[in-house]
C-alpha cells in the first residue's frame, strides 16, 4: 500500500464516524475563510485588463474567462480549474500513483460506465488510506483525476469549449495559443513549464489517437478520439523550442448547407446553384488558404449527393462525415522501420494507392480530403473518364492553382486542368470588425483554348466585399449543361434554381441544421419534389399571414 506523503499527514484529523476510527482531511485555509466553492472564480488584480465574457465549460469546477488588456490591446483565453493547495496536490499525487498500479485493463466502451469505474477505484483508495475528504476537497480530486485519466490533461478545459478553432503549443514555456471562433487568436494561461512533461504530453496524445512518436520518427499527423484533426512534433530535433502540437477543432456534427447560408458564406441562390451542380455530378475544386473552411464547406456541400449514389472517400485524417449508406471512408496509412528505395515505409498506404483502390470500386462520386502530390493527376484522369470528383487545394485564386497543378511536385498537363468543371474559392475575410469566411468567387472551367492553350473561365457568382454581397453575372455554363442534359429551357432552369432556392430558405426559417434532417429533406425532394414543394408553399403562406 502506497504510504500517504509526509509533508500531508498532519493534516489529517483522527475522528470517529459510527463508532469506527477515521482520518478527515483538514485543509489550512489561505485567506481563513471557509468558502465551500469548489471553483472560486478569481478577481482580475491589474486595472488594465477587463472581462469580456466568462463561460462555464463543466458546472461547477471549470469555466474560460475571456479578457482583454488594454495596455498590449490584446484578448486573452484565461482557463480556470479548481485550484489545489500543496496538500490536496500531494494527495492527488498519491491517488494517481496508486491508480497506475491498480488500474486493471478493462473494455469501457460507455463514456458514464467509464468515469463511473474511475471514481469507484478512487473512492477505493481512499477506503484503503483511511481517509475521508471534506466534500469540497473529494470533488476537486475527483475532477483532477478524471481530467488526466479520462479527459485530455491540461488541455481539457480548451478542448471541452466549444468555441476554440485550433489548439497551439509551440514549446516549453510558452502560453498555449487559442484561436476563438468570437476574437480571433489569442494566448491561453495555460503553460508547459517542464520539458519532461510537454514532451510526455505530446507521446500521450499521440498513443490515445492510436499513434506513435519517438525520437527516430519525431513528427505525427493524426486523428484524436474525438475527431481533432492533430499535427505534433517531439523533441527539439524539429523544432528548437521543445515539442510542439497544433490541434484543429472540428464540429461534432458537421455543419450543413444551411449553417453555411446562416454563416452568409453562401447566399441561398449560390447554395441553389451548388445543389443543383453536385446532383448532376459536375466535378468542384473547393480553393482558399489556411483555416478558410475548404474541408468544412466540402462535407456541407456533399449531402446534396443522392442518397442511393455510391460515395468513395479518401483522407490522411478522418474529417468527413456523411449520412449516406453507399459510402465507403478510405485513410491512408502510416508505415514503420526504414523506407525502401522508391521513399516508403513497410506497410505504408498513400493516397495514390488508395485512389487506384478506389476506382476498380466503380464510384459514382469520389472525394479525397486534399490533393498536393501525385495522386492529383489520378483525380483529374477520374474526371476526364466522366467521374464525379470532389476535392480541397491551397491556392488563394484560379491562376495560382493552376500554375501549383503544373508545376512540381503535381506537374499536371493543361489538357487534364480542363476536366474540373467548377473552382469555388473560398477564404477568410474581414467584414466590419469581425473574421468571417466567404465564398469569394464560383467559377465555371470552359474548357482549354486549342490554340492558346489558355484555360477557358466564367465567373458564375463573385463576392462583393464593399457591401457583403453576392453578384451573379447572368450566365452560368453549368446551367446551360445541365439544361441541355435534361431538356429543359433557360426558363425551366429558372424555375427550378428558384424551387430550391425557396426550399433552402425554408430550411434556415425552420432551423434545420442537423445534417441527417438535412438529407432527409433533400431526398425527399429528388423522390417526391410537389411534395415538398407544397410543404414549402404552405409554410410561407402561413407565415406571411402572420
Amino acid at each position: 500500500m502506497a504510504a500517504i506523503g509526509d509533508k500531508i499527514k498532519d493534516k489529517f484529523k483522527d475522528i470517529t464516524v459510527n463508532g469506527k476510527p477515521k482520518k478527515i482531511y483538514m485543509p489550512s485555509q489561505k485567506d481563513g475563510s471557509k468558502s465551500n466553492e469548489i471553483t472560486p472564480i478569481p478577481k482580475i488584480r491589474e486595472e488594465s485588463v477587463k472581462e469580456i465574457e466568462t463561460t462555464s465549460v463543466e458546472e461547477p469546477y471549470s469555466y474560460v474567462r475571456i479578457l482583454y488588456d488594454n495596455k498590449t490591446n490584446e484578448y486573452i483565453y484565461e482557463v480556470i480549474e479548481p485550484e489545489l493547495d500543496e496538500d490536496e496536490e500531494a494527495l492527488l499525487e498519491t491517488v494517481k500513483d496508486r491508480l497506475i498500479d491498480d488500474l486493471e485493463l478493462v473494455e469501457i466502451e460507455e463514456k458514464e460506465e467509464r468515469q463511473k469505474y474511475l471514481a469507484d477505484k478512487v473512492r477505493e483508495i481512499f477506503k484503503d488510506l483511511d481517509i475521508r475528504l471534506r466534500p469540497v476537497s473529494e470533488k476537486r480530486i475527483h475532477y483532477y483525476i478524471k481530467r488526466d485519466f479520462l479527459g485530455f490533461g491540461p488541455i481539457h478545459v480548451i478542448m471541452n469549449d466549444v468555441n476554440p478553432e485550433d489548439i497551439s503549443c509551440d514549446g516549453v514555456g510558452i502560453p498555449i495559443f487559442v484561436f476563438h471562433r468570437k476574437y480571433g487568436s489569442m494566448k491561453s494561461n495555460v503553460v508547459f513549464e517542464d520539458e519532461a512533461e510537454l514532451d510526455n504530453f505530446v507521446i500521450w496524445i499521440a498513443q490515445r489517437s492510436g499513434k506513435h512518436i519517438s525520437v527516430a520518427d519525431p513528427m505525427l499527423d493524426a486523428t484524436m478520439p474525438d475527431g481533432s484533426r492533430l499535427q505534433e512534433t517531439l523533441g527539439t530535433h524539429v523544432t528548437q523550442k521543445g515539442s510542439s502540437f497544433t490541434i484543429r477543432r472540428f464540429e461534432e456534427e458537421p455543419y450543413t448547407p444551411i449553417n453555411l447560408i446562416h454563416f452568409k458564406t453562401f447566399n441561398p441562390e449560390m447554395m441553389a446553384y451548388a445543389w443543383i451542380a453536385i446532383e448532376t455530378g459536375q466535378s468542384m475544386l473547393i480553393c482558399g488558404g489556411t483555416a478558410s473552411g475548404k474541408t468544412t464547406t466540402l462535407n456541407a456541400l456533399l449531402l446534396f449527393i443522392p442518397p442511393q449514389m455510391k460515395i468513395v472517400s479518401i483522407e490522411d485524417t478522418r474529417e468527413l462525415n456523411l449520412p449516406h449508406d453507399n459510402w465507403v471512408p478510405l485513410l491512408t496509412r502510416s508505415g514503420f522501420g526504414e523506407t525502401d528505395e522508391s521513399g516508403k515505409k513497410a506497410g505504408e498506404i498513400d493516397m495514390f494507392e488508395l485512389l487506384q483502390a478506389a476506382l476498380r470500386q466503380r464510384p459514382q462520386y469520389l472525394m479525397v480530403g486534399e490533393v498536393r502530390g501525385a495522386e492529383a493527376y489520378v483525380v483529374f484522369q477520374a474526371m476526364a473518364t466522366g467521374k464525379s470528383a470532389y476535392t480541397t487545394f491551397h491556392a488563394d485564386d484560379v491562376q495560382t492553382m493552376v500554375n501549383r497543378m503544373e508545376n512540381d511536385p503535381i506537374n499536371l498537363p493543361r489538357a487534364l486542368v480542363g476536366a474540373l468543371d467548377i473552382v469555388l474559392l473560398q477564404g477568410k475575410v474581414k467584414v466590419g470588425t469581425k473574421m468571417v469566411r466567404r465564398i469569394k468567387a464560383i467559377t465555371e472551367v470552359v474548357g482549354v483554348d486549342p490554340d492558346t492553350n489558355e484555360l477557358i473561365t466564367n465567373k458564375a457568382y463573385t463576392w462583393n466585399p464593399a457591401d457583403d454581397s453576392f453578384n451573379y453575372s447572368g450566365h452560368s455554363y453549368v446551367y446551360s449543361r445541365v439544361a441541355q442534359q435534361k431538356s429543359w429551357t433557360s426558363r425551366e432552369m429558372e424555375k427550378e434554381v428558384k424551387r430550391r432556392k425557396m426550399v433552402l430558405e425554408y430550411m434556415d426559417n425552420k432551423g434545420i441544421t442537423n445534417y441527417r434532417d438535412f438529407a432527409h429533406i433533400t431526398s425527399s425532394y429528388y423522390r417526391d419534389k410537389a411534395s415538398v414543394m407544397e410543404m414549402v408553399r404552405e409554410y410561407l403562406e402561413e407565415e406571411g399571414r402572420r
